[in-house]
């Protein structure tokens, strides 16, 4: 959870916290809060950046209850012969992660780096992580599920059908009801891969490095399957995965990108489960099955994606505004597209951000204590580099990534504000989070929840009797 709601006496929280053991818990939850005419907030993990799982920003939104999935969270059914497997939305991918390692070392599944996070939000918006330019994201990888929808019914892929299908593998949750499992593919991996990390201080030209990882990040094989840059105000550090060994990487970069000066001692090769405990900082595969990880801080997220390498002027510019603040206060997190990302049509799911993206970026402001000025001073910064980045990232909409929650971006209806739900004014974040397929969320919406029993700041609002149509 983001700590820095935590001492908001503005912020709107539940009125029950409602924890099922059981799908039927679930149905009763949705038949109880209808009946009542109160409204169901989900949180599987709590990590939403923006805590729309367990909160409402805005006092004069519905009173909720949150359903909390932290008992729904087996993974089961872990299957190598047929490659699948189930898993619950409170899961969080820890424990999914350890659960395929228990019967494969030769299988893995695709999603996040961070282990307490929960499988349900994940999925729900795309799920990017370590393996994706391989293998795509969590979402593309999922072939069913089990849904609870505002009327209450128990329904598969086959029931739900495939709009509906479509809709809840990365457009957002909290928006077509309540998925308590997902069928996903499991996907084969070598028995030893390599990871590699060096990092490069301001002054030890990071600037170039970063400006040349533009040109080759995306166009590295597949088997590069994760390519990060994390900056700070002092460093940037180079990390990624390849599923194969240290003797053929070495020459792949010596070709592809010889300017980092990657070798050997940069490299080692390890396990697949183990490459997850190594970008942890940890050697021990119960590290997985903790919930809860270091101690929290406060935290505001925005997201944008490149399509056109920045000039190097323009990398140097943002050492400039890094260096406003602390090395632990501001990040800036660039993951390298190209791969399967690329291949994968932007219909496929309702995450559009594929070919044409060199990478995505990820900005992270964190501080400590409490008090307005601090955290204005934090968001004010974070915004102005959102700023600074404009005329360097995708436009006709700006994109951004919907697990990324940004409510800068816009937000559903506020009664006490004179602000009415509509598509119009839900397009101003969903066109950013999903592109085209913003109007066919809006139609899937409305055909299964015309009522928006479920919703919240940025669930997909229905296609109301009166406002104009989303594509007009």
């Amino acid at each position: 959870m983001n700590p820095r709601f935590n001492d908001t006496s503005t912020i709107h929280k539940p009125l029950a916290i409602f924890i099922p053991q059981f799908d039927s818990h679930v149905q009763a939850a949705v038949l109880c809060c209808r009946k009542h005419e109160l409204r169901l907030r989900i949180r599987s993990g709590g990590h939403d950046f923006e805590g729309l799982s367990y909160l409402s920003v805005s006092p004069s939104n519905d009173d909720f209850v949150m359903i909390d999935l932290t008992k729904l969270r087996a993974v089961h059914d872990v299957n190598p012969e047929t490659r699948t497997a189930w898993v619950q939305s409170g899961a969080t991918l820890g424990e999914l992660y350890y659960a395929i390692s228990q019967k494969s070392r030769v299988l893995a599944f695709p999603a996040g780096f961070w282990p307490t996070v929960g499988v349900g939000g994940h999925f729900s918006g795309g799920g990017s992580g370590a393996l994706s330019r391989k293998f795509g994201l969590a979402a593309d990888n999922v072939i069913d599920a089990r849904l609870i929808d505002a009327e209450g019914k128990v329904l598969d892929r086959a029931s739900m059908g495939e709009d509906l299908f479509w809709a809840i593998r990365g457009g957002g949750g909290n928006t077509f009801g309540v998925v308590t499992a997902w069928k996903i593919n499991l996907l084969p991996v070598p028995p030893s891969v390599t990871v590699f990390n060096l990092t490069r201080a301001v002054e030890e030209s990071a600037t170039e490095l970063v400006h040349r990882w533009q040109y080759a990040a995306d166009k590295l094989p597949e088997d590069v399957s994760s390519f990060l840059v994390s900056l700070s105000s002092k460093m940037a550090s180079f990390q990624g995965l390849y599923l194969g060994e240290i003797k053929t990487l070495l020459p792949l970069f010596e070709e592809k990108f010889p300017e980092l000066g990657l070798s050997e001692g940069d490299c080692s090769e390890m396990s697949w489960i183990d490459s997850v405990l190594y970008f942890l900082g940890s050697e021990s595969v119960e590290t997985l099955l903790r919930r809860t990880g270091e101690p929290a801080r406060k935290v505001k997220s925005k997201s944008d994606f490149v399509q056109e390498p920045l000039p190097e002027d323009a990398v140097d510019g943002i050492w400039r505004i890094l260096a406003e603040v602390g090395p632990e206060e501001g990040v800036l997190q660039l993951e390298a597209h190209g791969g399967k990302m690329s291949e994968v049509p932007e219909f496929s799911i309702p995450y559009p951000h594929r070919a044409g993206n060199v990478y995505m970026i990820q900005y992270y402001a964190y501080w400590d204590g409490n008090g307005v000025e601090t955290e204005e001073r934090h968001l004010d910064w974070i915004r102005r580099l959102e700023g600074y980045l404009a005329p360097f990232v995708s436009q006709g909409p700006r994109g951004a990534y919907v697990n990324a929650r940004d409510l800068d971006l816009g937000m559903n209806g506020d009664a006490a504000a004179g602000r009415a739900w509509s598509c119009e004014q839900g397009s101003d974040w969903g066109r950013r989070y999903y592109k085209g397929n913003f109007e066919r969320l809006v139609r899937v919406k409305t055909d299964v929840d015309p009522a928006n029993f479920f919703r919240n700041e940025q669930s997909i609002p229905p296609f109301f009797l009166g406002s104009r149509h989303v594509g007009e």
